[in-house]
């Protein structure tokens, strides 16, 4: 059976994620990638180095963000919100953030050296030295479906 999802379940598969694929375009050239963040009250909350989505993100702030749960090619679920992108730039605020993004992604970190920032450096010592960018999507739209196959 293929279904749509409800906006609460949409919002509980977003909470429940740490890996989703963020789109950004610019010059009529579209760019995927995945992004660890951390969904509360209908936003997006990741960070990243400078870099080519970054880049685009800021010329066109029009992002959209998709996550899904795969148990097998006949039981998943997936949800696509459309949104806007807000670097947070208040030292407060970025504090914030990071901090979310830090508690929603170390349970997933297995070894003593490993950080939430593992994509962006090498060690966590590291991040000190870098311009970390924090960032927001505030969601617009959101839509989800799923489908669930008995017996599978």
């Amino acid at each position: 059976m293929l279904g749509l999802l409800t906006e609460k379940e949409i919002d509980y598969l977003l909470t429940q994620q740490v890996t989703g694929r963020l789109a950004c375009v610019t010059e009529n050239k579209a760019y995927i990638v995945p992004i660890n963040y951390f969904y509360k009250d209908s936003t997006v909350y990741a960070h990243s180095a400078a870099g080519k989505k970054i880049d685009m993100m800021r010329q066109n702030p029009n992002v959209c963000f998709q996550v899904d749960e795969i148990s097998s090619i006949f039981r998943w679920q997936s949800a696509i919100v459309w949104g806007t992108f807000e670097e947070i730039t208040n030292r407060e605020k970025k504090h914030q953030a990071m901090q979310g993004i830090t508690h929603r992604l170390m349970p997933f970190v297995t070894t003593p050296t490993g950080h939430p920032s593992h994509g962006i450096a090498s060690r966590e010592s590291d991040l000190e030295n870098l311009d970390l960018i924090v960032y927001k999507i505030i969601v617009t739209e959101k839509t989800g479906r799923f489908e669930y196959t008995a017996g599978i």
